[in-house]
């Protein structure tokens, strides 16, 4: 197999015909594990600001967080929980969750990240699956009542000593912590623990992280996935300390800088490239609210002179929007990451302009690979910027191949699959489904990719989004990105629906700007005569909004089968 040496200056410029490309080998990668990480960092920069929670005007240093990390580990400790437990966190974005995230890493104890919007079926999923035997829990975050689904799933609750829950439907969760002031029977109050460590857990604390090896797992995330159960990506220390450095190298984030962290904490792009790339260079994490509000975005922003500033691109969307209702100052911004989906063309180059974030970077990755494989440097040229997910990340080799697993040429695409220190241990507890998705040590991502000449790479779809009508292949992103073009249509996803005459037929449902006087008529005479006539939506739906995970990513599959079950499709 012929391997695509770096160009000289950057990484991954290919030097042959065939689309695989290997990122440089500096900086070298750290082994050391996530307590030893917070450890250095309060080390050096003890008295600088680590949390800052604008609405609440709290601020907390990196020594006082340390502080706080260990007082909640000696009582995690207290309750009898050890090394390798699975300790689930079911919350949105709050202090407690950065304080559980390092407190449960401290003496080896595995975070089980719980999508905030599960409810009680999809949580007693997750907390079975990988055998919790605690789970951290908010009281409440808008519709959702967290401790009354865990009544729901556990009543025995009602009738237990806190700690010593025995569920039929929960058989190894034993213990339930909430951050609350009242959780009622059976369930201790998160404060409470914060106090329950005494002399004895503190001084265990040490030795247990000295125990501690980079390779050992500590964070299992679950995958969003579109068809059957979700799974849960089992990642290292190792995996996700390294990752989160090389992410804020990208963005020359260091200890002067404060990055604003609107997106979710349970996910890769909250954890992982917010939380731990601060913690990795010292930075300031700032945190707008329990969710994304773009007006508390822009206040914190404003607030605490962020300098970076992360989202989706639906949640730069709202933010552009809202500045330019509002009276922010968003002068001390200069970088930050758009990631999670699509970004079109158009909603960079004002988030560049508009946002002051000349220096914006994009990036793509996956949970399995914790996350990030692809990323933009602030210097790249704007259209590189805003065309690509720019190129591999440092320690990382990354192949394009067809159906039959060989690799592409350079422009062609096909199946983007990662190699190196990022690829995820396995699913945890399952070993099919690992096997299925990592063959020799590569990891397979299902995504559509393109590498050009430069070793740039551009993602054009879903291996099962990609639509074949007529014998064509129609790649959804190229249609999406010409939609935005036009200056009624605010947001686009495309996909396809059955059809017995040409196998299927594009559909596009469209979200108008507001104000805007927008018909499905519109959309079609838009793309007639400048688009293939076989990329031309067949079926336009404008809608309100889009179905969205709550990371902000479109889910497909239910506007496909919407479509299907109200008669669209012609089967």
């Amino acid at each position: 197999m012929s391997i695509l040496a770096p160009g000289p200056g950057r990484p991954g410029a290919p030097r042959t015909a065939l689309s695989h490309v290997v990122g440089e080998r500096t900086p070298p990668l750290r082994r050391e594990t996530i307590p030893e990480a917070l450890h250095e960092a309060v080390f050096r920069h003890g008295t600088r600001r680590a949390v800052v929670l604008p609405q609440a005007g709290r601020t907390l240093s990196y020594a006082e967080f340390g502080q706080e990390v260990d007082a909640l580990a000696a009582g995690l400790l207290a309750l009898g929980l050890t090394k390798g437990d699975r300790i689930g966190i079911w919350s949105p974005n709050r202090l407690e969750w950065l304080l559980t995230q390092f407190a449960t890493a401290r003496f080896g104890a595995i975070l089980v990240n719980i999508n905030p919007a599960y409810r009680p079926f999809e949580l007693e999923y997750a907390l079975n699956a990988v055998g919790c035997r605690a789970i951290i829990t908010a009281e409440a975050f808008k519709t959702s009542r967290y401790i009354e689904m865990l009544r729901e799933l556990a009543p025995e609750l009602e009738d237990c000593e806190p700690g010593q829950l025995r569920s039929s439907r929960l058989p190894q969760l034993q213990i339930v912590i909430a951050m609350s002031d009242g959780p009622g029977p059976g369930i201790f109050r998160f404060d409470d623990v914060m106090r329950l460590g005494g002399p004895a857990e503190k001084a265990r604390l040490d030795a247990l992280t000295e125990s501690l090896d980079p390779d050992d797992p500590i964070n299992i995330q679950f995958t969003s996935g579109t068809t059957g159960s979700p799974k849960g990506a089992t990642l290292t220390h190792h995996n996700i300390v390294n990752n989160a450095r090389f992410v804020t190298d990208r963005i020359r984030l260091t200890e002067r800088d404060a990055l604003c962290i609107p997106v979710p904490l349970y996910h890769c792009f909250g954890m992982v490239m917010g939380v731990l790339g601060c913690v990795t260079q010292g930075a300031a994490m700032v945190f707008p609210g329990e969710g994304f509000e773009a007006a508390e975005t822009l206040y914190a922003v404003s607030e605490a002179r962020c300098t970076a500033l992360y989202g989706v691109p639906t949640m730069f969307v709202a933010m552009l929007e809202e500045a330019a209702r509002g009276s922010y100052d968003l002068s001390s911004l200069r970088t930050g990451i758009m990631a999670g989906a699509s970004c079109p063309i158009e909603v960079m180059q004002r988030v560049t302009d508009e946002l002051n974030m000349a220096e914006i970077t994009i990036c793509y990755g996956m949970t399995e690979t914790s996350p990030v494989s692809f990323q933009s440097f602030v210097d790249d040229p704007i259209e590189k910027r805003v065309t690509t997910v720019g190129r591999i990340h440092p320690h990382l080799e990354v192949k394009i191949v067809d159906t039959m697993g060989a690799i592409v040429p350079v422009g062609e695409s096909g199946e983007l699959c990662t190699r190196g220190y990022s690829v995820m241990r396995g699913y945890w507890n399952d070993d099919e489904r690992t096997r299925e998705s990592i063959l020799d040590g590569w990891m397979h991502s299902g995504d559509l990719a393109t590498l050009d000449e430069d070793g740039f790479c551009c993602i054009v779809g879903r291996v099962k989004d990609m639509i074949i009508r007529g014998g064509e292949n129609v790649y959804p992103r190229e249609i999406e990105d010409y939609l935005f073009r036009h200056p009624d249509i605010r947001e686009a996803q495309v996909f396809g629906i059955p059809d017995r005459r040409f196998g299927e037929q594009v559909c596009a449902w469209v979200v108008p700007r507001e104000g805007a006087a927008l018909t499905p008529e519109d959309v079609g005479a838009f793309c007639r005569g400048q688009i293939a006539h076989y990329k031309v939506p067949k079926h336009v739906r404008i809608v309100d909004e889009l179905p969205m995970t709550v990371t902000g990513k479109p889910q497909k599959f239910i506007m496909r089968d919407w479509m299907v079950e109200h008669g669209y499709a012609d089967t």
